[in-house]
């Protein structure tokens, strides 16, 4: 690999390294430069840019007009990757290695092994504040930190082709335009040598590179704020002081358009650059015959991406091994009747994420930041839609809801309990919550929800981000975290909201049954004088083939009347006899819903309050 980085003048104080990588030819560094002017006028000088190009064929004529840019605290280096792609090459069948190219950020933690975390970012950008605060997001052990691709997530045709051709949801599919890299894990997963053995088994032809990215980086993504990739796509404009960096991405380009959204902000830095008559030149001659190759791009690529859906042969179809995931369920189905048998109620039927432990200062139990008050409205937005896909997709099925009229009688704050038997149960209860409280009622209570520690801080990808940011209320092994935790519970519940708690503690997956209950929920009801309200969700078999081919379930949510503690008994009593009420509730519905008496293989002991 052949790079320099030039700099201004030599550093006489160490700053913190801010390492931002861009892929360019000759023909788009013009554009790359208005981003790098942009990124330049945010730059703090407390910290040290250091820029990077990645390229095999930029002339040194446009070297030197990106190095005239530099200052004291941004370098600038240009990097020819081309003995790096040959390498590659090698071990490819048949691909001439200059098409690799669109695949340059794949390769970023090879090339630059001094780096734990990298930045990448497409040239059709502009910066409108700091890039270092992108770049601090803490990566864990993800992958990747990406923002939603709204293209793909709002069109029809772009969301069926990511799910049925890659087996991604298209409401956890990214845009690869910004990134934020894990290099380290990049590193240690081996994910260049796994792109490699990709690229050997399939040619995706509608996103390329981006389709790679998200099959190999899929439940590994920290989901950063949208503000960091605002996308030509979105229908609405946003004001600037939403804005981290805009995004021109597909056929939207300033460039081109006297109207394009954004465009001032282009300009404002184009001005800065060496190249802005030619810029401006570029959009005088940009006349309806452009336009109409433009507009036929993209319907080449709705073409693409329809002719990879009805693909017979398409990756998901040929590469997802169905008996594997089938016989995995199976395995899941014998190992419930086994733990049932051998009275194992409080162990989960299949493994957590690796859990570590979640300190005071990482959880904002009452979002009391804005950020974070922002970040729970972004995530229940693309929550909603994922659910909604789900729905429509047949892969959750509600068949009714009976009860609704509990939820609204209860004019305080209140814990609802829910049995636990699939990942998205929760969405099931959201569902209900929704139909007793609409958006339209005043004073509308909120709906939080109670998790284990490890899914707060080690859950990957899409699902890792709901988790932390629905209304959680996470646990922790932390006798600080946890004292947090019990004032943010005793201050919801006198606010007048409500709570989802899962007092079976463990999750079997589409077990029918109810199992024992865990005393903690029903002591936080007793504490602050509020009700439980038991919810107990019944299944039957569909016609539609499911996870391993096995049924999906339609699911009927039933809400019990609430369960008020005796003023006259304390805590301790009050908690003990609404656990016993809340499970007496939950056999009658079981009973009475499956039309057959509720009983167990284990032992008696193990299931005393059901009997």
């Amino acid at each position: 690999m052949k790079w320099n980085l030039r700099s201004r003048k030599r550093l006489k104080v160490k700053r913190p390294v801010i390492p931002v990588f861009f892929a360019c030819d000759d023909g788009y560094v013009k554009y790359m430069m208005v981003t790098m002017r942009s990124l330049i006028a945010h730059a703090s000088p407390e910290n040290q840019y250091h820029l990077y190009v990645l390229h095999t064929n930029i002339s040194q004529e446009n070297k030197n007009k990106v190095y005239e840019m530099m200052t004291d605290n941004v370098s600038i280096g240009f990097c020819d990757v081309s003995d790096e792609l040959k390498k590659v090459q090698e071990k490819l069948a048949v691909r001439d290695y200059y098409s690799l190219t669109t695949y340059y950020r794949i390769f970023i933690p090879e090339l630059f092994p001094q780096y734990d975390k990298v930045l990448y970012i497409d040239s059709d950008t502009v910066l409108y504040r700091d890039i270092a605060d992108l770049y601090s997001y803490e990566m864990g052990d993800n992958y990747i930190g990406g923002i939603q691709d709204y293209l793909v997530a709002s069109v029809k045709i772009y969301g069926d082709y990511v799910e049925q051709v890659l087996g991604v949801s298209r409401a956890a599919y990214f845009n690869a335009g910004v990134v934020l890299i894990n290099a380290n894990i990049f590193r240690k997963n081996h994910i260049k040598d796994k792109f490699v053995d990709l690229l050997n088994t399939y040619s995706f032809v509608v996103a390329q590179d981006q389709d790679y990215l998200n099959i190999l980086c899929q439940d590994h993504i920290l989901w950063l704020d949208s503000k960091w990739n605002v996308q030509m796509t979105e229908k609405d404009e946003r004001p600037e002081k939403e804005i981290g960096l805009v995004h021109y991405n597909l056929a939207t380009k300033p460039w081109h358009n006297l109207d394009c959204r954004y465009g001032d902000m282009f300009w404002k830095y184009a001005l800065e650059t060496a190249d802005y008559e030619a810029l401006r030149e570029e959009q005088r001659n940009f006349g309806e015959e452009d336009a109409k190759k433009v507009a036929l791009a993209g319907e080449h690529l709705k073409d693409l991406a329809l002719k990879e859906i009805s693909n017979e042969e398409n990756y998901l179809r040929k590469f997802v091994d169905e008996a594997q995931r089938k016989t995995s369920r199976q395995e899941i189905v014998a190992k419930r009747e086994q733990y049932e048998r051998e009275g194992r109620f409080d162990e989960d039927l299949e493994d957590d994420p690796p859990s570590r432990m979640l300190m005071p200062d990482e959880v904002d139990y009452l979002r009391r930041n804005m950020t974070n008050r922002l970040r729970t409205r972004y995530a229940f937005k693309i929550a909603r839609f994922f659910m909604n896909t789900m729905i429509k997709k047949k892969q959750m099925v509600i068949k009714e809801v009976t009860g609704v009229e509990n939820f609204r009688s209860v004019s305080g704050g209140a814990i609802i309990t829910c049995n636990h038997f699939n990942a998205f149960d929760s969405f099931a209860a959201q569902i209900a919550y929704e139909k007793a409280i609409p958006r339209s009622m005043p004073l509308r209570k909120k709906l939080f929800r109670i998790i284990k520690e490890g899914n707060y801080t080690s859950f990957p990808g899409f699902y890792g981000f709901l988790m932390r940011n629905c209304n959680t209320l996470p646990l922790s092994s932390n006798k600080d975290t946890m004292k947090k935790f019990m004032k943010a519970v005793d201050r919801i519940l006198q606010k007048g909201h409500l709570i989802l708690i899962y007092p079976e503690q463990s999750l079997w997956w589409n077990y029918r049954k109810p199992k024992p209950l865990k005393k903690g929920g029903f002591t936080f009801a007793a504490k602050n004088n509020v009700p439980i309200i038991p919810m107990f969700i019944t299944m039957e078999d569909t016609n539609t083939p499911g996870e391993g081919g096995l049924p999906v379930q339609a699911y009927s949510i039933h809400i019990a009347p609430p369960i008020y503690p005796d003023k006259n008994k304390n805590k301790a009593k009050n908690a003990e006899e609404m656990m016993a009420k809340n499970a007496r509730v939950w056999k009658e519905i079981y009973e009475r819903e499956y039309g057959i008496p509720l009983t167990y293989t284990c032992d008696d002991k193990y299931v005393e309050m059901y009997l």
